[in-house]
């Protein structure tokens, strides 16, 4: 059986609709001094267990979600609209990722 999200916007959809830009960390101000930059840009956690992810459905909505998905099992848990908190990436990007 193929893996279900749970778009917020389109209900239960194939996990092939989406894709994934990562965790959902917050990404720091403009003005941050370059350490946080770094940190932010350079080291990531490695979570084992449930954990929040950005991911764009991709052939559905077009909406950015938060997904919670245990690393260890792949199992997908809640998810949540991005709506205010989506990760801020170039058109550039985005088309880059279909």
């Amino acid at each position: 059986m193929a893996s279900l999200i749970d778009c917020p916007h389109c209900g239960k959809r194939p996990r092939e609709e989406f894709t994934t830009l990562g965790s959902a960390v917050t990404r720091p101000s403009p003005s941050a001094d370059s350490e946080t930059w770094t940190d932010y840009v350079y080291l990531r956690d490695n979570p084992r267990g449930m954990h929040d992810e950005f991911w764009h459905h991709a052939d559905g909505c077009r909406r950015w979600i938060v997904v919670s998905r245990n690393t260890f099992t792949h199992e997908f848990g809640g998810t949540r609209d991005a709506a205010g908190i989506a990760p801020m990436i170039s058109p550039t990007e985005k088309t880059s990722q279909k």
